[in-house]
């Protein structure tokens, strides 16, 4: 079975551990926040969504800790704008670029930050 999970920028860049196609994994998995990805991805991509990585969230039953292979990986860089009433930034309209490896160290692209990746894996259950 194949599922894609949103990377966070930053729990890489603070605890992860590099990855490529190919490679075999072992992450602890919470359902994905469908309403935060679908302000960065849009509501289509977001959907095909089901989990994000986590590093730092405390045990819940909601947590499923996974053996899998890499099969895809694709980084995302999105723009930066302000959340209505706050003062606050939020990425939207994030575009999705196809890679072979994730170490978190994304640079830029242009007006585009880099905030995370949406990685397929090949999940054996």
């Amino acid at each position: 079975m194949r599922w894609n999970v949103w990377v966070d920028d930053w729990q890489m860049q603070c605890c992860g551990e590099p990855f490529q196609v190919g490679s075999a994994v072992s992450w602890t998995l919470i359902p994905a926040d469908r309403d935060w990805l679908t302000r960065v991805l849009g509501e289509q991509t977001a959907a095909t969504i089901e989990w994000s990585e986590e590093h730092h969230g405390d045990p819940s039953p909601d947590q499923l800790r996974v053996q899998a292979q890499v099969t895809r990986i694709a980084a995302v860089h999105a723009r930066m704008e302000p959340l209505p009433g706050e003062n606050a930034y939020h990425p939207v309209d994030g575009v999705l670029s196809q890679q072979t490896s994730a170490d978190g160290q994304d640079p830029d692209a242009g007006d585009r930050k880099f905030v995370g990746y949406v990685v397929t894996l090949a999940v054996d259950r």
